[in-house]
């Protein structure tokens, strides 16, 4: 008499890489928690890199698809559905739905594909710049209504989004972002070395966020420079990105310097500093 073995679910989540940003945060945390609830998880990465990568479960296979930017997995993705045959993905960001989209399609495999936008689409539409970003919304437009799923991040977003892919309102879905919160708080408790934390210091305005268009830290930096004239304050902005350049030479053109404002970069732990 044979004994029949039944073996978990495949689910594969699709995006970029784990460079430090607040969606490959929920993602790593979605990936872990699925493979804590006994699905078998393939976590497939444009490039497998970023500091994220650490905290990876060790149930969780990361599969790197070694494209490099992300319009080059398109194929790398295809074999992988091909190969693989997962019983639902996961994309998360624009480009990467449009890539995870278009997979499915070429690849002709009977996947269940769920795409996540993290913001809000009409905003970053707004600021988009170039052929390539208008191309990559056009298909945004085209493919969204394919998807088994679509969510957001909040009701608000949801409904941007389904009006900005002209779908009705129930075909977008509101999923809130996942938190570990016992995590967290062992996260907040964590030392922080940096003296303008220090007892008896003044008090620090913090921001925490790619530094891109859409945060526009450029707001916060000029209000920052009026509050500075009319209080002893400090300003730290946790986070990287492409507008570092434009955002220092303001600094020097309000005149604040290092013993005034501080943008440190990526930092593992924002927690401990959003305790403080």
């Amino acid at each position: 008499m044979s004994t029949a073995i039944f073996l978990p679910q495949k689910v594969a989540i699709f995006l970029p890489s784990l460079n430090g940003g607040g969606a490959e945060r929920v993602i790593v945390t979605l990936a872990n928690a699925f493979a804590a609830r006994g699905f078998q998880v393939d976590l497939v990465l444009a490039t497998a890199k970023g500091p994220y990568l650490k905290d990876v479960s060790a149930a969780v296979r990361v599969v790197d698809l070694q494209a490099g930017r992300v319009i080059k997995a398109l194929f790398p993705l295809v074999r992988y559905l091909r190969r693989e045959r997962p019983v639902a993905m996961l994309s998360a960001m624009g480009h990467a739905n449009v890539v995870a989209l278009l997979a499915r399609k070429l690849g002709r495999v009977p996947v269940r594909v769920v795409a996540s936008e993290r913001g809000l689409i009409s905003g970053e539409y707004a600021i988009a710049q170039g052929l390539v970003a208008h191309l990559n919304y056009l298909l945004i437009k085209l493919l969204y209504a394919t998807a088994d799923g679509v969510c957001a991040v909040s009701q608000t977003a949801a409904t941007d989004l389904a009006a900005f892919v002209r779908l009705p309102n129930n075909r977008v879905q509101a999923l809130y972002n996942p938190f570990d919160l016992k995590h967290i708080a062992q996260l907040a408790q964590a030392p922080l070395d940096h003296p303008w934390f220090a007892p008896e210091q003044p008090p620090v305005v913090l921001g925490i966020g790619r530094l891109n268009e859409a945060k526009d830290f450029t707001v916060l930096i000029r209000a920052f420079a009026k509050l500075r004239q009319r209080r002893k304050v400090r300003l730290v902005i946790l986070g990287e990105g492409e507008l570092r350049a434009d955002l220092e030479a303001l600094l020097r053109e309000l005149g604040l310097d290092a013993d005034a404002v501080q943008m440190p970069g990526f930092v593992d732990n924002p927690y401990a500093w959003l305790s403080r």
